[in-house]
């Protein structure tokens, strides 16, 4: 039955039926009646006040990732909505289900320069899948259905709602409605392109497959794995596809790209058939495109036809939800058997074995005992850098949603939001944030967020004094000229952590990592542990920039 509401009340009530029961943001004037509802509905609907409108964006984007649930942000107009726009675009290139919901200026005042005014459904136009401004109260419900709609179909993406001041104080009918039933990609899968990808498979002697963020997205782990042991293939991952594919497995030979193990990118440069499943050949993984698998054919399966031919041409495609495709290839593919080719890669793996030195306190031996506390069953965030690489090469990924981490736009200052998010998502999780201290400082006002809820997320700064990933680059292609990337200041993470309500502690050795770690487990808050490490470490494997992926080196190559 029709009753009539508020603007304000319409939002939460579509909120509400969309399932939504937590909010990260921040309010501000324009935003305030819908602030208003909220405490009114606080029973309903967890607010979650972030230190910074970016942190609310990256919480709700770590929330989406860990659940595969629409995240929810919220910012009042003018710089609260402008703050929201890394988070957003951090969303839309990782295909990241997002609604933000910010106010405007009353109707009268559009266009006119007025207070905290911004035309942000413009700004934000190439960075979301839509962006609405709403100018009557009669569209609200509507739009905002519609918007969770856009954000959870196809290929999903965060969508903005932007809200004038006016329209949440009128007055409108509002009736519940069942949110619409998302149905899974399927019409685009057409027969002739499965036959063609059966045929392909078939007559391959050396197949690679390789997963990306799409077989996480759709849920399709289990299928992909069936597909793997049908077409007898080893199975590499990119950033975005940690987690897709058991990392334990014996199929399983790491990632691809600039950071891949020699294995993956060796493997697929010999191949003789790459099967890429929901992923879209990105710079970073394919290196030089005109190189890339010069043996190979390619098959391309992926939800987004835009994607299909825009990187690397493939030699077949099938447009269409991973799962689906998946799960249609697996009831019409024989099994095939390829035992000199994986015997070929058992031996590749032997012969390149991913090698740091464990014995005193680096990135890789602290990522390698954060694995053996945890057991491999944590959710770890990162931000950007040589801590993420690290992270993504060390700890073995056993299930999808357990790596989230900025890979298309490489977002600094993303992982104390996202492990905040992810924490209220899977509460029975252990999570822990691996970040350098560069990317740390950018958004560590995020800490106090999990203090005042304490919310008992682990926070790693691996602590090198300087930019480390830029100055791998500066050591290694620009003369060794370190142009602002050391860090010699005297910012003490300890001291600051701590003054934000957070437990800390400075760590010096492996056996002090080990004994604090297990500490911040029990803890009833957030810890934040600083490991110094030596700032000229580096990832390796490398493959140097515009270079063949199969050129990849490490520091032992560079000695010889």
């Amino acid at each position: 039955m029709a009753k009539k509401i508020s603007g304000s009340e319409i939002v939460i009530e579509c909120l509400k039926e969309q399932g939504v029961d937590i909010v990260f943001g921040y309010p501000g004037g324009a935003i305030l009646n819908v602030y208003d509802a909220l405490y009114k509905h606080q029973e309903e609907i967890t607010h979650v006040l972030t230190s910074h409108e970016q942190g609310a964006a990256h919480a709700a984007d770590g929330y989406a990732r860990a659940t595969g649930k629409v995240g929810v942000c919220m910012a009042t107009s003018g710089p609260g909505a402008t703050n929201l726009v890394t988070g957003i675009a951090t969303a839309y290139m990782d295909s990241v289900p997002m609604v933000a919901i910010t106010a405007n200026v009353g109707v009268n005042m559009l266009g006119k320069d007025s207070f905290q005014e911004i035309d942000i459904a413009g700004v934000v136009m190439p960075i979301t899948k839509h962006s609405f401004i709403v100018k009557n109260v009669e569209d609200l419900a509507p739009t905002i259905r519609r918007a969770f709609k856009i954000a959870k179909s196809g290929r999903p993406g965060p969508v903005l709602v932007d809200i004038t001041k006016d329209v949440t104080a009128a007055e409108a009918e509002y009736t519940y409605e069942e949110p619409a039933v998302i149905e899974r990609k399927t019409d685009t899968i057409r027969e002739e392109d499965i036959n063609k990808v059966i045929e392909m498979i078939k007559v391959s002697r050396r197949p690679y497959i390789m997963a990306g963020g799409g077989v996480i997205i759709s849920g399709a782990s289990e299928e992909l794995k069936e597909f793997a042991e049908k077409v007898d293939a080893p199975v590499c991952d990119t950033l975005m596809g940690k987690g897709a594919y058991d990392g334990t497995s014996e199929r399983y030979t790491g990632m691809i790209g600039m950071h891949g193990t020699k294995v993956s990118n060796l493997g697929v440069s010999r191949s003789d058939l790459v099967i890429v499943v929901g992923a879209r050949f990105s710079d970073r993984v394919i290196g030089n495109a005109s190189k890339f698998a010069p043996n190979a054919k390619i098959i391309h399966i992926d939800i987004d036809a835009a994607e299909i031919d825009k990187n690397i041409p493939a030699n077949a495609s099938i447009v269409g939800d991973a799962k689906e495709v998946l799960t249609i290839l697996n009831s019409k593919l024989p099994t095939q058997s390829n035992r000199s080719w994986m015997a070929e890669i058992k031996d590749l793996t032997e012969k390149n074995p991913v090698t740091y030195d464990m014995d005193h306190l680096n990135g890789p031996a602290t990522i390698k005992k954060i694995y053996e506390i945890t057991e491999g069953n944590a959710i770890i965030t990162t931000d950007v850098g040589q801590h993420q690489m690290w992270a993504a090469q060390n700890y073995t990924y056993k299930e999808p949603r357990t790596f989230l981490s900025s890979g298309g736009l490489g977002t600094m200052g993303y992982g104390v939001g996202a492990a905040i998010g992810a924490k209220y998502g899977r509460p029975d999780k252990t999570v822990v944030n691996i970040a350098g201290d560069g990317c740390f400082r950018m958004n560590m006002n995020e800490i106090a967020t999990a203090a005042r809820y304490k919310v008992p997320i682990i926070q790693v700064v691996l602590n090198n004094h300087v930019l480390g990933m830029v100055r791998q680059w500066q050591n290694l292609f620009y003369g060794q000229r370190y142009s602002n990337t050391v860090l010699d200041d005297s910012v003490d993470f300890v001291a600051v952590s701590k003054a934000l309500g957070a437990n800390a502690s400075k760590i010096t050795s492996i056996e002090e990592f080990e004994t604090e770690f297990k500490k911040a487990l029990t803890a009833d808050g957030p810890t934040v542990l600083d490991v110094m490490i030596d700032s000229d470490d580096k990832v390796w494997p490398m493959v140097a920039p515009g270079a063949a992926i199969d050129t990849c080196f490490t520091d032992k190559d560079l000695d010889n």
